[in-house]
């Protein structure tokens, strides 16, 4: 019995196959040319790296003169101030 429910369900995805091997996918609809690049992808990929990489060097320099500031306020001394 085991046999013929097998073999009945292997049938039945054979006969399923042919619709599945026509069907186009939306994410797949060309090949790609690599002899011709995506240079807007390109741009913006190495812009946005680039602008990423700016801004942590400015967040950085902040972020080392708030550390010297801060430095600066605790080795302050003066009993006129507190």
């Amino acid at each position: 019995m085991a046999v013929v429910l097998r073999a009945d369900k292997v049938l039945r995805l054979a006969a399923r196959t042919p619709t599945l091997a026509f069907t186009r996918s939306a994410f797949v609809a060309r090949k790609r040319n690599y002899d011709q690049p995506n240079w807007l992808g390109v741009g913006l990929a190495f812009g946005t790296s680039a602008a990423l990489w700016a801004y942590l060097f400015k967040q950085h320099d902040d972020d080392v003169v708030e550390y010297e500031r801060r430095k600066r306020e605790r080795q302050h001394k003066c009993t006129d101030c507190s």
